[in-house]
């Protein structure tokens, strides 16, 4: 078992603040790690913060956010757990596959390149920015019903709307145009390091109800790393959907990660 006090660190996806990460925070923290949940680059402290500044957050793409995140492990004394949701879920994947952390969990991640077959339901989600081109440029924001598709499909209706009006933020566009035409460049920001061998372990979880990252793309997403010797696992959850780390049964999802990391002597 590592040492007490493991530095984890959070990595929120779009739509949701990094706020949202606060219950796993303390329940890491009661665990005996240290964790924290920092913002990705234009995020305010709050949520009422970042919805009154929208266009802070515009233009941001994924080598920002890594490169946003790498630089705040590099200010901690070990590498660290990197723990993502969604497209949080992709950068946790281009941390470790760079060696920047001990180990990774990606809970229902955003595709990487080499996913070729997006589910309807993602297209539909992913639509709500790529449907207009001038959103690679700007921050865009989810709308109740919106994010009752993408994220809330799973839980009644009075929660997905309590969910949307407490966490909800604009996010920038870039990233899912990056996402969605990574197969069509070489270099693509979605790019993740599969076939690196001394990488840490890492986690993928699939959610069998999630809209947005449906538990195809996870599976998909598990098979890139077979030229890799180094451990890769996948946990699905049959009946959660994309809103599994802040809805009311975000504790299942956060025992299962416990116990992984607790197997793995992390």
């Amino acid at each position: 078992m590592a040492a007490a006090g493991t530095p984890v660190v959070f990595v929120h996806g779009l739509w949701l603040h990094a706020d949202s990460w606060g219950a796993w925070v303390d329940h890491f923290r009661e665990a005996g790690y240290a964790p924290s949940a920092p913002g990705w680059p234009g995020d305010g402290a709050t949520v009422e913060e970042t919805r009154s500044r929208a266009d802070s957050v515009a233009g941001y793409g994924i080598d920002d956010v890594v490169q946003h995140y790498a630089q705040i492990i590099s200010g901690l004394d070990v590498k660290p757990i990197v723990i993502g949701h969604s497209f949080g879920g992709l950068v946790v994947q281009r941390l470790l596959g760079q060696d920047l952390a001990a180990a990774g969990v990606a809970i229902d991640p955003a595709p990487i390149k080499g996913v070729f077959r997006l589910p309807l339901s993602a297209l539909r989600v992913a639509s709500v920015a790529v449907g207009n081109p001038a959103n690679k440029t700007r921050a865009v924001s989810l709308t109740p019903d919106q994010f009752r598709y993408g994220f809330g499909n799973a839980i009644p209706e009075q929660e997905s709307t309590a969910l949307y009006e407490r966490w909800t933020i604009p996010s920038p566009g870039r990233p899912l145009f990056e996402a969605a035409f990574a197969n069509l460049s070489r270099n693509s920001p979605a790019k993740v390091r599969t076939d690196n061998a001394a990488r840490g372990p890492l986690l993928i979880t699939a959610g069998g109800q999630d809209h947005t990252v449906p538990a195809a793309v996870s599976r998909s997403t598990r098979r890139l790393y077979h030229k890799s010797p180094a451990v890769t696992d996948l946990k699905e959850f049959p009946d959660r959907g994309h809103s599994l780390t802040v809805d009311s049964g975000w504790t299942d999802v956060a025992a299962a990660v416990l116990g992984w990391l607790k197997e793995r002597s992390l």
